[in-house]
């Protein structure tokens, strides 16, 4: 139980939000690699623990062991791999929710490659960008008619952009995703860790999520091989979800959401990640899926659970959710009665960026209060600044600033 968490927290259990924000540390190894040394270990030790438990709107249904995710994540490396993707080559991801995001994130953070997550809902002036900008030499995308309809649009403006490949039914001028991947061979299921100057180092980037600013277009934000590691303060300490439990976060694969709560910390804490691949958002179908799956930790945005509460909660046997959990957006106090009065269940706001992990959150040792995002993470050093950077006294206003880490951290 916790064997990959007590790897890299040498404590997780603590007495008081004071214990845990001056104690709480994450022993950093050398060469972290996600794809290795959480989805390889956890099938190591445990072939046949659940990694992901995903359904459709039309009632699909797929259930993954981590040993499955390892051994398709090898198949996806080595097709890749044959085309010619190598370290340092930047992929853009376009799945939603397909259950190809989990495996191909895996292989891609295997080969070294550098995933860009873009939601579907990009426009042909987006995908230009967003490609142009990074220098993308693939796109993964989801066979869906406006993606392919935008990307046909994109495309032409992006010569360096090598290979096209599709999930879902293949269209004339792309590979197909299943067709690399499943006819790649017996041999195809091993993949050796890469050693040298092929190796990952901490240092290198691994992921970049073009972020929304203020003014201008979206601003890259690039995260290197130990980002997975700050989640664990995500998921375990905010989410809190539960070993061998469902958890489940709503987002699509585009969004930093995603990595927040539907990937690392949660593999890294041997959650098992549900996932609702869903079109479109029916809060009734989602609290429908909740109950069938028997979902143990929740988090979704607040006007989600306001969509909820539209509907008859009350109808659905929802004692299997532990923990509920928010962010996003400022989380209104009748919402928070609401949803307390129909479950019997709090709801703890957390509060980040696509920069980083959770950075202010309702953690188990602080009381829900409505208006408040709670207390800052430990290892990062958060101050309320005014505009000249000064901090402001108790109860006046500020700007919340991340100033460094903590001078603990390792």
């Amino acid at each position: 139980m916790d064997h990959i968490l007590k790897k890299y927290c040498p404590r997780i259990d603590f007495d008081s939000y004071e214990d845990f924000f001056e104690n709480f540390t994450i022993d950093v190894p050398e060469n972290f690699n996600f794809g290795y040394d959480v989805v390889d270990e956890w099938a190591r030790v445990e072939p046949e623990k659940r990694a992901l438990v995903w359904c459709d709107d039309a009632d699909n249904e797929e259930i993954f062991t981590f040993s499955d995710i390892a051994r398709l994540s090898n198949r996806c490396a080595n097709a890749l791999a044959g085309l010619g993707i190598r370290k340092g080559d930047i992929v853009l991801v376009m799945l939603r929710q397909r259950w190809e995001y989990w495996v191909t994130a895996t292989a891609l953070h295997k080969l070294g490659a550098i995933i860009i997550p873009a939601t579907i809902q990009l426009t042909k002036k987006d995908l230009v960008y967003r490609m142009s900008a990074s220098g993308a030499r693939a796109v993964i995308a989801l066979s869906d008619p406006y993606v392919l309809e935008q990307m046909s649009l994109a495309l032409p403006e992006c010569p360096e952009v090598q290979h096209r490949i599709l999930v879902g039914a293949v269209r004339e001028g792309w590979l197909s995703w299943h067709q690399l991947v499943d006819g790649a061979g017996e041999a195809a299921d091993r993949w050796e860790r890469p050693t040298g100057a092929a190796a990952t180092a901490n240092t290198d980037n691994m992921l970049i999520y073009f972020t929304s600013g203020t003014t201008g277009l979206a601003k890259m934000c690039t995260h290197n091989f130990v980002h997975p590691l700050g989640h664990i303060l995500t998921a375990k300490y905010w989410q809190e979800v539960r070993e061998n439990k469902l958890h489940l976060s709503v987002s699509d694969s585009g969004w930093a959401k995603f990595g927040w709560g539907k990937i690392y910390g949660q593999w890294i804490a041997g959650a098992t990640i549900f996932a609702y691949d869903t079109v479109r958002f029916s809060p009734l179908e989602l609290l429908k899926r909740v109950e069938h799956y028997q979902v143990t930790t929740f988090c979704v945005p607040p006007t989600m659970y306001r969509f909820m509460l539209q509907e008859d909660v009350s109808a659905f046997d929802l004692s299997c959710i532990k923990h509920c959990s928010t962010a996003g957006e400022p989380l209104n106090a009748d919402v928070t009665k609401r949803w307390l009065e129909a479950t019997g269940l709090q709801i703890y706001e957390g509060f980040g960026q696509s920069e980083g992990p959770v950075l202010l959150a309702t953690f188990p040792w602080v009381e829900p209060r409505p208006g408040s995002m709670g207390k800052p993470s430990p290892l990062l050093n958060i101050q309320l600044l005014d505009d000249a950077g000064t901090p402001v006294e108790d109860g006046d206003e500020g700007n919340i600033c991340v100033t460094g880490l903590q001078a603990a951290y390792p």
